[in-house]
């Protein structure tokens, strides 16, 4: 049945008014009407689609909100990779970026660039197509993303339709941006999810990238989250010369557009602006980091080109990490997988860079004396590199007289067996191997990616085998059963058949990995390689010699020690025998001669680079080639990052061959 034409008329006014309405109150703080009215256009719009479903429109404001929640996302690859963005923290590290952009450039003058706030908030990629928004995608790896497109349709400050002039002139439009949520809006999330029992988000970075990724849009409707452009993926637009012609369009199309964005010329002016929004940022409703600077004209972006997964026309000047004052209320003692017991110190919760701060790492007993701290001190922290909490100074003229020294514990806070200081040595040790705190780190460790790779067995559930004495070391996990299993916390029927199915297929790991799930002290996924592919079989690095361990290039005499005592200790021989009972292989560990440029070659890096350095270590040693943890006169290459440190004036002084990413990718 034909939908009658003045419906339709009324369908597409109320369409188009209420879009208008929602703009005026989400996008720029201005509302027009009472809530009760819009409502009431809002209800009306929803009896006409009841009545009449074929006339529904991708662009219905009814369409923000999804049905059922979705099983998992699809991962769907970018048509233009989303890059990363190198990082500068201080003016003369930005004076360097200017210079290298000029001597890209090949010009003297002074670079046009625009700024903007770097908001601390979940990269996201719109797709619209004709004009109407098609695919919303997280930025993922910056090549493949999630598809989070029916979450994205309920953040109100991202339109569903572009005018029909940019539709028209612009038929595939991929805008990126930024969600994040307000801090005065975030507040009122925590204080409503206390209320109703829910569990409270640590920040509003968390809670933008948790909210996005809901499978159910409608828990996602219900979160202030708020949609920042900051660009487009094309560079060859018609009509579009530059970055802040771009920003101009994405205003006129309604997108929310950072209110500090600025074109400045020449870094001086750059730096100054830096200054001021240094200045601002605590009164902004919103997480910053730091800014962001992008040389404006396209033409420009193209010639200056990428370094792998960052531009060389953009680069992020971060904030110094910020610092806090709190209280001392207790310093307790954890103990890692290797028996060192940290002390660690209970704070009165502190915002600190946007993170709410309640402990922080006091490292050692040589760095807590060095402090002077006391149990009710007033104390300085930071989170270093905006992400581990660490005391940094005590405000000793705070001091009542009420405050208590500290000191290191006589026993094992988890265990009670005596502890003990090596000589030279900062930590302090419980070497009893069946602490339950150093068996529940083992576990997690021995199930972790680099090693077995057993999926879904976390830390919480690595506690939970222990407390409930199912596990006396990772070999016994070769040994549970489902019935054993169902009891624990959380543990459905499918997830004790997923964990043991885990478990089973971790049996076939290669012979690096093994070595690395032991927990050796000392020795992580590099040296195991190197053990492996020198030795080619388990039985005879277990029988090894220290003169024979320390031959291997790579191999020093204190790990060489670590691991003779591994294999001389009768309780982890146990657990080897077990784990070879269960089943695990422990196979000959075959390597091909390489006949790459890299074999043979010793490589040492350093600085930032575009994925993490376990990823180059194991290029490196799947072509031959070795990784050393410092500068030598054995040094064949050093494979330079940002920020690379003293290793690259050690490398300049002794005529080591230094290369970025791109030369080492040519290798």
């Amino acid at each position: 049945m034909a939908v009658p034409q003045n419906i339709r008329q009324e369908y597409e006014k109320l369409i188009e008014e209420i879009n208008h309405y929602a703009r005026l109150y989400y996008v720029y703080d201005r509302p027009e009407i009472p809530d009760a009215e819009y409502d009431r256009l809002f209800d009306r719009l929803l009896l006409i689609e009841k009545e009449h479903p074929e006339i529904i429109t991708a662009d219905s404001p009814s369409q923000r909100v999804g049905g059922e929640p979705l099983p998992q996302f699809e991962t769907v690859a970018h048509r233009i990779r989303m890059l990363s963005l190198q990082k500068v923290t201080t003016a003369d590290e930005f004076e360097n970026f200017d210079r290298r952009v000029k001597e890209g450039l090949g010009v003297l003058s002074d670079i046009e660039y625009v700024v903007e706030p770097k908001l601390d908030g979940l990269a996201v990629e719109l797709i619209y197509r004709h004009g109407v928004f098609e695919r919303g995608l997280t930025r993922g790896d910056g090549t493949r993303g999630e598809d989070v497109t029916q979450n994205l349709k309920t953040i109100p400050t991202i339109p569903l339709k572009l005018s029909a002039k940019t539709a028209a002139k612009y038929p595939l439009l991929e805008i990126r941006g930024e969600v994040i949520i307000h801090r005065s809006a975030f507040k009122k999330l925590n204080e409503k999810l206390a209320k109703e029992g829910g569990q409270q988000f640590a920040n509003p970075r968390n809670a933008a990238a948790g909210s996005i990724r809901q499978l159910d849009s409608r828990i996602t409707a219900k979160r202030p989250l708020k949609f920042y452009a900051y660009g487009i993926s094309e560079k060859e637009l018609t009509g579009l010369a530059d970055h802040y012609s771009v920003m101009q369009l994405l205003q006129k199309e309604h997108f929310v557009v950072n209110e500090y964005l600025k074109k400045i010329k020449g870094a001086d002016d750059v730096a100054r602006f830096f200054e001021k929004l240094e200045t601002i940022r605590p009164e902004l409703d919103y997480e910053i980091d730091g800014m962001v600077i992008k040389v404006n004209r396209f033409e420009d972006q193209i010639k200056l080109g990428e370094i792998s997964r960052a531009p060389r026309w953009a680069v992020a000047w971060k904030f110094a990490a910020e610092e806090a004052e709190t209280v001392v209320k207790d310093v307790i003692f954890s103990v890692g997988r290797t028996g060192i017991v940290t002390p660690v110190a209970k704070l009165e919760p502190v915002s600190v860079a946007g993170v709410t701060v309640s402990n922080a790492s006091l490292h050692n007993e040589d760095i807590m004396k060095e402090l002077g701290l006391k149990i009710g001190d007033t104390v300085v922290i930071r989170r270093a590199g905006d992400v581990i909490p660490e005391v940094i100074s005590v405000i000793k003229e705070r001091r009542t007289g009420k405050e208590k020294p500290v000191s290191m514990p006589e026993v094992c806070p988890s265990c009670g067996s005596k502890i003990f200081r090596p000589e030279g040595e900062a930590a302090w040790r419980c070497i009893n191997t069946a602490c339950p705190a150093q068996l529940i780190e083992r576990l997690f460790h021995f199930a972790s990616n680099d090693a077995m790779e057993i999926d879904g067995l976390g830390g919480k559930l690595a506690a939970q085998l222990i407390e409930n004495k199912l596990i006396k070391d990772p070999a016994d996990l070769y040994y549970l059963k489902k019935e054993d299993l169902l009891p624990l916390d959380l543990m459905a029927d499918k997830r004790a058949r997923n964990l043991l199915d885990a478990i089973a297929d971790s049996k076939n790991r290669e012979l690096p990995r093994i070595i690395v799930a032991l927990g050796i002290f000392g020795v992580g996924e590099t040296a195991a390689r190197l053990l492996a592919g020198y030795f080619g079989s388990f039985e005879k690095i277990r029988k090894a010699s220290v003169d024979e361990l320390t031959a291997i290039d790579g191999i020093g005499p204190v790990m060489a020690e670590s691991i003779v005592n591994y294999f001389a200790n009768a309780d982890n021989l146990k657990m080897i025998e077990k784990m070879e009972k269960a089943d695990v292989s422990f196979a000959p560990y075959k390597t091909e001669k390489k006949e790459t440029p890299l074999a043979g070659k010793t490589f040492v890096i350093t600085g930032t680079l575009s994925r993490p350095r376990n990823h180059f270590k194991k290029l490196i040693v799947d072509s031959g080639g070795k990784v050393a943890g410092s500068v030598s006169s054995k040094t064949d290459y050093l494979l330079a990052g940002e920020n690379p440190g003293s290793k690259l004036d050690k490398a300049r002084k002794i005529g080591i061959k230094i290369i970025n990413e791109q030369e080492f990718s040519r290798l």
